[in-house]
């Protein structure tokens, strides 16, 4: 896979660029930059939202793409600032898990991504959300099962970065838990992924941040 020679100092994991990821950040290029927008940014779980019908907000831009990771991310971080968006909703990290990046690596990331986002769009307020359960139930996305202690751990850590940045912190995670401590049937039917109602009870839940 890769290697690192400490965990600050990963070398970049380009498995995140396939056809998919260029066709979507092929468009995000191409589309107006109009600024001050609220930008949803993320992987499949966010580009599978409807957000400015979700939200009732026509000024949510869908920024997620399918299979996307921290260095994704980073690697398409440019034509975000360029935005200058009102605010950033950002979730990532699932993939790298199944790609079997460490926390730590996935970490650093993160303070790479919200320490440029700061610099270069200083009015830009980021909401970073927590990484949500998964149900191995489901046997669809087998690399991404079994991580709950990893996505607990990331959660963990990205709570702390919101401190250390002044960032706002959602944490998601237990609202879509089961009594088994899994993502819950109600909201996903592949363990991984979220159904209509998972949709509307993200929505409810970043409702408010909208508003502020």
């Amino acid at each position: 896979m890769l290697s690192w020679q400490n965990p600050t100092t990963a070398q970049i994991d380009s498995t995140f660029r396939f056809y998919f990821y260029d066709q979507r950040y092929s468009l995000f290029e191409a589309l107006p930059r109009t600024q001050g927008k609220i930008i949803m940014l993320g992987n499949s779980i966010t580009n599978g939202g409807n957000w400015s019908e979700l939200l009732n907000n026509s000024d949510v831009l869908n920024r997620g793409i399918s299979g996307d990771n921290t260095f994704g991310i980073l690697n398409r971080l440019d034509e975000i600032v360029s935005l200058q968006p009102s605010k950033v909703f950002l979730l990532i990290g699932i993939n790298d898990l199944a790609r079997e990046t460490p926390v730590e690596v996935i970490l650093n990331n993160y303070r790479r991504i919200v320490s440029k986002i700061q610099l270069e769009s200083p009015e830009t307020r980021i909401y970073v959300q927590s990484l949500f359960p998964t149900n191995n139930d489901f046997d669809h996305f087998p690399r991404a099962q079994n991580k709950e202690n990893e996505i607990r751990s990331v959660n963990k850590g990205i709570e702390e970065i919101a401190k250390e940045y002044g960032l706002t912190f959602i944490d998601l995670y237990p609202h879509f838990l089961d009594e088994e401590g899994k993502l819950s049937r109600k909201y996903t039917n592949d363990g991984l992924h979220l159904m209509g109602e998972g949709y509307l009870k993200w929505a409810e839940i970043l409702r408010e941040f909208f508003n502020e």
